[in-house]
């Protein structure tokens, strides 16, 4: 959403631990990290919008807009947490969801579990009915058999249930029809069906993607309307937009909705930050790096565009291997996600390893060193231990750490059992986490064709830029940079997401005999749609749309998008449709098969706001060495010890500053490490940069 001189703004992202909160008026910024209130998260959302209006002595009256993302959807499908859900389904389908793509992810290890699905055996329901593809039915539906599993559902208390029946999304009838007999019999259940949430070929990731949906909309819904009416109480009256995994903006009432298409909205808001920040700073290939409380997102971002997906595994529970988790389709963008944030939990295993993560102490009881009753040894509590962290002064002062509860911590669950005292337990735990941190890079970098270290790695979130260099030295990369406000990066990147809806529709047709005028009407149609639910919190701004087709060799199982031209196909775009698929398919697969017919499988229109430009930044250089405020102990992992580190505040640092490492720069919400053989310099537009010497 663009950016106007003359208005106050508030972006909110709930992460597991903390929750962050941005205020931007026309005169400065004001920023604050709350401990997220996990049992009602909308308390620790007052909680921060009340710190950052009284800093800028502004009422709550004075926001003119807010803008949300938050983690919890993601929380509530890891953690199982989410209604009481069951699945009504064609007869002979029952399975599906437990059967999934019917092949192993792990081929040879004989112990490997697959992810259980959402919905229990029991609460899973066929009934008779039946629509061929092409729209026929070939059997009625049996309202009687509905009204039957209406009945069982109300018995074992089912708070939401999902629809899912064979061909629906492109013939929602007989979804529909069902749907009203099993509002008659659970009126106070939320029903999800197939053909609205996910009206796409391919029935398994359908029907998980609407049973995903179900699950966490009581949740969600429930809490989106609490946030509504405690922002109203207090007067603040300002439209409520929340921030989708595709990196758009979407009013309430369609996020209550579709809450699945929530999941990555946090990371989301980092990679629209990192993308603006390349095209300030004239970097063409950005790694992403946002480090939190719970997890660590990676990104990559090419020419300012960060990678998109229409597919997404949620809580893989294997070693972050793909098919070990619970696929959805929705829009996201692409990135990795692990279990390494500030309150990942340290342990030694059964072999005498040091493991970090992926389970998080949170911000209940959270990191030892909080005193909030956490017993359990962290990452950010060695990062204490190592002197990286001022207790005194985390997250603005306003929580204490306690220096000697992490080294106990620290010492019994990692020193005791692997023979280590001092600060050495609390460098295995580190160098760990960073090893961890590093080889996912590594991976999702390879797996796409990349290599690593051309690329400039923007780091942010509370624990990215404690960490961020030595990551560079792992992954060969010689450019960091550390914003404005990394502490609260992603809530920032929140500020700059245009509002902007998605709708997708599966409309398979070979291209030799594609109805021209029908795929115009599909289009067409979805366009509208699109642009109705962006009119409704965007006014008369002028309005963008993207049009895309999916496109792949007849027998094929996975597509290649391409675009579609800005007016209505002709016959004449059979041809040019084929030559831009077969120009895709040569740069990814190097060959092109031209006697198999080209199949168009779904059609996709993104209807958004225009988002503000960004205006270059010249960066001159440094010009002069900045003195350091302090010293203090740390541990520098290049040297391998611990060793004095100058300590400067990044608020009396200016524009062409420069100093060498080791040192640490300090602010309200993080701090950057500056090791040995790094040199720190503040950029003209307020960001640190780090280089490595010699690089």
């Amino acid at each position: 959403m663009p950016a106007s001189t003359n208005t106050t703004r508030l972006a909110v992202d709930i992460g597991g631990t903390f929750t962050d909160v941005v205020l931007e008026t026309p005169a400065r910024t004001h920023t604050t990290k709350v401990l997220t209130t996990p049992r009602a998260p909308e308390l620790g959302v007052m909680d921060g919008i009340g710190v950052v209006l009284a800093e800028a002595g502004l009422d709550a009256r004075a926001i003119d807009v807010v803008i949300h993302g938050t983690t919890l959807a993601t929380n509530a499908l890891i953690e199982r947490k989410g209604a009481r859900t069951a699945f009504v389904t064609t007869e002979g389908f029952r399975d599906v969801l437990e059967m999934g793509f019917e092949k192993r992810y792990a081929q040879y290890d004989l112990a490997m579990e697959m992810p259980p699905p959402l919905v229990p055996r029991p609460l899973r329901f066929a009934v008779p009915g039946r629509v061929v593809a092409g729209g026929g039915t070939l059997v009625p539906l049996d309202a009687d058999a509905v009204r039957s599993v209406g009945a069982a559902l109300r018995r074992a208390e089912v708070e939401a249930v999902a629809v899912g029946f064979l061909h629906a999304y492109a013939h929602p009838e007989m979804e529909r029809e069902a749907a009203a007999i099993l509002a008659e019999a659970l009126p106070d259940a939320t029903v999800c069906l197939s053909g609205e949430v996910c009206p796409e070929l391919r029935e398994y990731e359908r029907f998980s993607t609407t049973v995903a949906n179900a699950y966490v909309r009581p949740l969600m819904s429930g809490y989106l309307h609490r946030l509504r009416g405690l922002l109203d109480r207090e007067g603040l009256a300002a439209p409520l937009y929340l921030m989708m995994s595709g990196g758009g903006l979407t009013t309430l009432e369609q996020a209550a909705r579709f809450p699945i298409r929530l999941v990555e909205s946090g990371p989301a808001g980092g990679a629209i930050l990192a993308a603006r920040l390349a095209a300030q700073c004239g970097f063409d290939r950005v790694l992403s790096y946002d480090m939190g409380g719970t997890t660590a997102k990676i990104c990559l971002i090419d020419d300012g565009r960060p990678q998109r997906s229409r597919t997404f595994e949620i809580a893989r529970i294997y070693r972050d291997m793909k098919g070990s988790g619970l696929p959805v389709r929705i829009p996201v963008i692409e990135m990795v996600e692990i279990g390494a944030g500030g309150g990942s939990i340290a342990r030694v295993d059964a072999l005498g390893r040091i493991t970090v993560g992926p389970d998080s102490a949170g911000s209940e009881p959270g990191p030892a060193s909080y005193g909030r009753g956490g017993a359990r040894p962290t990452v950010t509590d060695a990062n204490l231990d190592l002197g990286k962290l001022d207790a005194e002064g985390f997250a603005g002062g306003r929580i204490r750490l306690d220096a000697a509860a992490a080294r106990a911590a620290l010492a019994r669950d990692v020193g005791s059992p692997l023979g280590l005292d001092a600060h050495w337990p609390a460098v295995g735990v580190v160098e760990m986490v960073e090893e961890n941190m590093a080889n996912a890079a590594r991976v999702h970098a390879i797996e796409r064709g990349r290599d690593v270290t051309s690329y400039t790695m923007i780091a942010f979130g509370g624990a990215a830029p404690l960490h961020a260099a030595r990551l560079a030295e792992k992954l060969g990369i010689r450019r960091v940079l550390v914003p404005v406000g990394a502490g609260v990066g992603s809530a920032i990147g929140f500020l700059a997401a245009p509002i902007a809806y998605e709708v997708v529709r599966s409309f398979r047709r070979t291209l030799s005999d594609l109805p021209v005028g029908e795929a115009n009407r599909l289009v067409d149609a979805m366009a509208d749609e699109a642009r109705a639910v962006v009119r409704r919190g965007a006014g008369d701004a002028p309005l963008t749309e993207e049009r895309k087709v999916e496109l792949r060799y007849r027998g094929q199982g996975h597509e290649l998008v391409v675009d579609l031209p800005g007016r209505p196909l002709d016959d004449g775009d059979r041809a040019l449709l084929r030559a831009a698929f077969e120009e895709r398919y040569r740069r990814v697969y190097g060959l092109v098969l031209p006697d198999i017919e080209v199949e168009a499988v779904s059609w996709s229109v993104t209807v958004s706001t225009r988002p503000a430009e960004v205006e270059p930044v010249a960066d001159p250089g440094p010009r002069r060495r900045a003195e350091p405020a302090a010293s203090r102990p740390a541990y520098d992992a290049s040297l391998g010890r611990m060793v004095e580190h100058a300590v400067h505040e990044r608020t009396a640092l200016s524009p062409g500053d420069r100093l060498d490492g080791p040192a640490v720069i300090v602010e309200a919400e993080t701090a950057t490490m500056v090791p040995a053989g790094f040199t720190a310099r503040l950029h003209p537009a307020g960001h640190i940069l780090l280089e490595r010497n010699g690089a």
